[in-house]
């Protein structure tokens, strides 16, 4: 007899209300978010006329990351995730306050480092349980196009968020850091009126041991350790985000009546514009039949679209090349966090999360302070051509180290694979 045919439901994540409301909130603080990072870097680069103080953003945003990251993964697996979030939430809210307070006053240069600082710890309070809530609401074999419909959206707010943010800047910086901490705030009522089922949890125990397994459980699965080591270096490497107001200001000269503040707007949005298409793209498609090949060439292509984007002088080139970078890297994306949630039990998620959390997000500031830093001493060219030229050897390695990766077949087969 011949097998039923089974279609591709492309909304089947969209059709669960606790997810909808979920996916709306992130998106939310998204938009937001994206206007705040917007302004701290043009707001930087204004007053100090210093590459490297962009890359000072990136590092007091990247040590809370590597300290705090994994015992909030801890937290997440012994503890209430929604709780955590919440807490996590109001915290940000008040520190971008005080950004606004501090921009609007013309305060210490230093002070708003601090509150960078302190926004950053508590960010990482809650992105561990932020990560691992997800599978509680959706189930495994709609994860996949859960992820998809995240990156989605999550693409077209980070494509909304530094457009509005160009225009709030050229009007207020300051407002950028309000309208911030009113999205996270807005966040928070939509989690209280979320239904989450409980879940099975982490037994609480010594926080370093509990910790020490979920770095052991990635160690030991090649599959997940070659995924979020190959994204890291991707990012760590091929960034070039931070650079983009010296770009804006300095070396692509939009004219025809674009403000530099607008054209940073541009730039920054045009990754999230790339990555919303690939997103509708593989929300649409059927699964990936060969995702760890698919990721690996992906990578790649960032690399490379990252070395054409540096050697641009065409302003228009250079946002064409970031929306590819954006295209590219949703992929990777996709891939990585589908393998990080199904591959892992719901009671190691939010560790293996926080894991995964560590060394993308951290490698995402590092990866600002060492272009910032590389800009300092070479010029930003050179520091944004080298790091493609980084990323795309980094592929190569992995390819020969890490064949497992290279090996996986269709996503929706990872569950608790090893």
């Amino acid at each position: 007899m011949p097998q039923p045919v089974i279609r591709h439901d492309a909304y089947a994540a969209l059709r669960i209300p606790a997810f909808r409301r979920l996916l709306l909130g992130g998106q939310i603080v998204s938009i937001g978010a994206s206007a705040q990072s917007l302004a701290i870097g043009w707001e930087m680069y204004a007053r100090t006329n210093e590459p490297l103080a962009l890359g000072l953003v990136g590092l007091v945003q990247a040590i809370p990351m590597l300290l705090l990251t994994l015992p909030a993964g801890y937290l997440a697996d012994i503890s209430d995730r929604r709780r955590l979030m919440v807490v996590s939430m109001v915290l940000t809210s008040a520190t971008s306050l005080g950004l606004a307070a501090f921009s609007y006053f013309h305060g210490s240069i230093w002070m708003m480092y601090v509150l960078l600082f302190l926004d950053s710890c508590a960010m990482r309070l809650g992105w561990p349980a932020r990560s691992a809530l997800l599978p509680l609401v959706v189930p495994a074999d709609a994860f996949e196009n859960a992820i998809k419909w995240r990156t989605s959206l999550g693409q077209i707010s980070g494509m909304v968020g530094p457009a509005i943010g160009g225009f709030i800047i050229a009007w207020s910086v300051p407002a950028a850091y309000v309208i911030s901490a009113a999205t996270t705030i807005l966040f928070v009522f939509l989690l209280l009126s979320l239904h989450v089922p409980a879940g099975t949890r982490a037994a609480p125990g010594r926080m370093l041991r509990r910790v020490a397994e979920g770095v052991g459980f990635v160690w030991r699965r090649k599959m997940l350790l070659g995924a979020i080591s190959l994204d890291m270096f991707g990012v760590l490497l091929g960034g070039a985000v931070y650079l983009l107001p010296i770009f804006a200001r300095d070396i692509l000269a939009p004219g025809g009546g674009l403000s530099p503040e607008r054209a940073l707007g541009y730039l920054r949005a045009a990754p999230a514009a790339g990555a919303l298409v690939m997103a509708l793209v593989l929300a649409h498609a059927p699964p990936l039949r060969k995702a760890g090949r698919t990721m690996l060439l992906a990578v790649a292509g960032f690399g490379a679209a990252t070395i054409v984007f540096g050697l641009s002088r065409n302003l228009w080139l250079s946002i064409a090349m970031l929306a590819l970078t954006g295209a590219l890297d949703n992929i990777s994306v996709v891939v990585r966090h589908t393998l990080v949630q199904l591959a892992t039990p719901n009671e190691m998620r939010g560790r293996v999360s926080a894991v995964n959390a560590m060394f993308i997000s951290s490698s995402n500031e590092l990866g600002g302070f060492e272009s910032g830093a590389v800009a300092h001493f070479f010029g930003p060219v050179v520091s944004v051509v080298s790091g493609g030229i980084g990323t795309v050897a980094v592929v190569v390695a992995w390819a020969g180290l890490f064949p497992s990766l290279r090996k996986v077949g269709r996503l929706t087969e990872q569950e608790h694979a090893n």
